[in-house]
Order: structure tokens, then sequence, then C-alpha cells
């Protein structure tokens, strides 16, 4: 007989919590999983449920609103979110029988709403064969609930991209993506089982996981290897960074660039890691130590205050710009409800912080500029800007060997969940002009 808390139950409570305190979902997912006492599998299907109700939040809304008396807005909290995560199974898990999702889902609700959680959730059943995700309004609209984004977001792709491909894109964001780990290059670690070793530019230092297992846990407790997108990965590689030369990372928090660039160098040479916020920069001080790396230096400064004493005395600098993230969405669920008022002064400090990171630079230096976005306002129109202000700067093209080649030093990497899965990403390479 199975004991144990049911994780749909848990599910719809930290739904509740996450809606009401505002709550990072992915710290409420951690705290409720370590203290639950479920079983893996378990574990697994009550962080699918938390994690897909809310990536799914507006279409699932606009499913139910066709199927139910009250608009979900008007509806109970509780209510609500048994809907959410009720739908969700019934729309969007293969491994759950519709009838079995049904019946689990009104078990684990309060029994004031089962009544009314059965008979919406049933009346989807009796049409869900013919349902159509088509709705009215504009193309942003539709998309907006199609992909359970706002409609913000989405214009801001289709305005960068154009309708077609901010499609694919926002498709892109669904569903579970492996988890890449940076391998640590200054030792020779043992891969753990069932990983798959990346390809192409990160051969040899990267490799992909289904899952974060207890031996990934333990190779990450260890220093074996630490979590790092492919795209923030492909990011320091653009960089570059030699043994024996001088790099400041400007946004440096939470430090796996910084990771990346040291085991590059051989843990020769020295890196400057800069944030605004001290507490996360004791983040990259542990990480370091975990890791084996000494030549980590780490500052508490504001980027758009460039420290005077490496004024032209770096090698390589790399400016990872705080972004909107729309490009990081498919990890960060919370990410895809953001208002434009939430990211349209950004560009005007991206800028600031560019040009400020450039004074870093010595003559003949490498200055990357990189953001987790897909807007083309934070990224090319910011990289461009640096190009008009500072002439003493020029773009540097560079490739990836089976990813594609830079234009105009520039390049997005498009999320992609296929053999080499990654975040949406952008990265600008510049030269100061020895001359």
């Amino acid at each position: 007989m199975k004991t144990g808390p049911d994780p749909r139950s848990l599910a719809i409570k930290s739904l509740l919590r996450i809606e009401k305190n505002g709550k990072y979902s992915n710290l409420e997912v951690d705290a409720a999983a370590e203290s639950s006492g479920m079983t893996e599998a378990d574990r697994r299907l009550y962080s699918r449920l938390v994690y897909g109700a809310i990536e799914r939040k507006i279409t699932l809304d606009a499913v139910a609103a066709d199927f139910s008396r009250r608009p979900p807005e008007k509806l109970d909290p509780e209510c609500r979110a048994a809907l959410r995560v009720g739908l969700y199974q019934i729309m969007y898990s293969d491994r759950i029988p519709d009838h079995a999702a049904v019946n689990a889902t009104v078990g684990a609700v309060g029994e004031r709403y089962r009544g009314y959680v059965n008979g919406v959730l049933r009346s989807f059943l009796r049409k869900k064969d013919g349902y159509s995700l088509t709705f009215p309004g504009s193309k942003a609209d539709n998309l907006s609930v199609r992909y359970s984004v706002s409609p913000d977001i989405a214009e801001v792709l289709i305005d960068s991209y154009g309708p077609d491909r901010a499609e694919m894109i926002l498709s892109s964001f669904s569903g579970e993506a492996a988890v890449c780990l940076r391998l640590n290059t200054l030792r020779k670690p043992v891969l753990p089982e069932g990983a798959r070793p990346a390809s192409g530019p990160l051969d040899v230092i990267a490799a992909f996981v289904d899952s974060v297992s207890p031996k990934v846990r333990r190779g990450i407790a260890e220093g074996d290897w630490f979590v790092q997108d492919a795209s923030s990965i492909l990011c320091t590689e653009v960089l570059g960074a030699e043994p024996g030369e001088t790099v400041a990372d400007v946004c440096a928090a939470p430090g796996g660039k910084s990771f990346s660039s040291a085991m590059r160098m051989k843990n020769k040479g020295t890196v400057y890691s800069f944030d605004l916020h001290e507490n996360k920069l004791s983040l990259i001080k542990i990480g370091a130590g975990r890791l084996g790396i000494e030549i980590i230096r780490t500052s508490c400064r504001d980027g758009r205050e460039p420290l005077p004493d490496l004024f032209g005395k770096c090698e390589r600098v790399l400016c990872d710009a705080p972004c909107s993230g729309i490009g990081v969405i498919g990890k960060k669920p919370e990410i895809r409800y953001k208002k434009k008022e939430d990211f349209e002064k950004l560009p005007a400090i991206q800028k600031e912080l560019l040009a400020a990171s450039a004074s870093y630079a010595a003559p003949g230096g490498v200055l990357v500029y990189s953001t987790c976005t897909l807007n083309r306002k934070e990224n090319e129109d910011v990289a461009e800007a640096l190009v008009s202000s500072r002439p003493d700067f020029e773009p540097l093209d560079f490739e990836l060997p089976g990813i594609g080649q830079s234009s105009g030093g520039m390049m997005t990497l498009f999320p992609s969940g296929s053999d080499f899965p990654r975040d949406g990403f952008f990265i600008a390479r510049f030269r100061r002009r020895s001359e």
C-alpha cells in the first residue's frame, strides 16, 4: 500500500504558496520535496506538476474558461490550482491516463471543490479530441495564450524576429530539457552513468544528463562538474581566455563563466569576478573552492563604475549583462509573465555597463557582451551602440563549429532541445584596436 504525501495534493499546496507569497517556484519545489518524504518517482511527478502548471498557466486558464461556469480569476485559488494541475496532466502528460488524472486530482483537492473540479475536467475530456488551441485576437495575443507567455513577451519576439520565428522560439520552451554539466577540466572526472558527452565546440568540456540524480549531485558537491547551460559555456569559449592572462568578469554571479574561464586558463593568471551583490560573491568563492580554482578574485562593485586600477590591463573582458531573460524561459517559468515595464529600462543600463566594461580592455584585448535574452533592443542595439561611440573598438567575428558563424561579431543562439540542448543567448565580440 502506498504511503507518503500525494504529489498532486502537495503540488496544489505549493502552487497556492507560490501565488500567495510570490515565492520563486524552484525554491518552493526544492523545500517541499526535501521535507515531504516522497519517493523519487513521486518527487518527479510533483515537480513536473508544479512547474507545468506555472509554465502553462495562461493556456490552462483559457481552456478552463471554456468549460467552467465562472472565469478562473473568479474561482477560489485552491479550485483554480486544482483545475490547472488536472488540465495539465490531461493535455501535456502522456504517461498518465486521462481518467486516472481526473480521479487523482479530484481526490487531492478540498472536499468543497471536488464536484466542481470533477465537472470541469470531465467536460473537457468529452471534447478533448476535437479541441483546438486557437484563440481570437492579434498574433501576439494568440501566441500568448497558446504558449502561455505575456502578450508583451510575444510582441518582443515578433518585433525582433517576425511571427514565424517567434512561434518557433516559444514552442522550444516547452517540455523538460537535458541538463548541461561543465566538466572540471582541472581534473579528469569520470562521467556519471547515462551522461552524454557534448560534441563540437564543447567536446571534452561538457556533458548532458536527463536529470540531476544523486550521483550528479555528488559530483557537484565534490567539484567534478557544475551545472552550466551550453550557451553560457559557448560564451566563455568565444571569450577565449588563455593561461596567464588577466580577465575581468564584470557581472559575474553566479560564477559559471568565471569558473569556465579559469579552467580554460589552467588555473594560471587572474580572473576578477565583480558583482553588485556581496552575498552572491560568497557563492562564487565557495564554488571556486569546491572546484579547486585559485585564481579568482572577487570584489563587490557596480559594473557601471569600473575599477581604475584595471583600466587597459585586461586581455579578456566579459560583460554578461542583467537582462529580461527571455532566452531562459524554459528554465525560469516566472519570466513568462513579465511585462514591458519590467524590462524597457534595461537597454540604457546595458549600454552603460558595456561602455564601462570597455575601459578594462588592453590594446588588442577582447571584449565580449552577452545576454540570456532574445530581444534586439537588449542585444544588437546595445552592441552597435558601443561600436558607434568607441571607434577604438571593432567587431571581431567568430565561428562555433557545427553551430554557425557570427555576423559583424554578433551571434544569436536560439533555444534548442535537440542533440545540443541550449538556452536562447546572444554573444557579441569586439577587439580593442592596438593603435
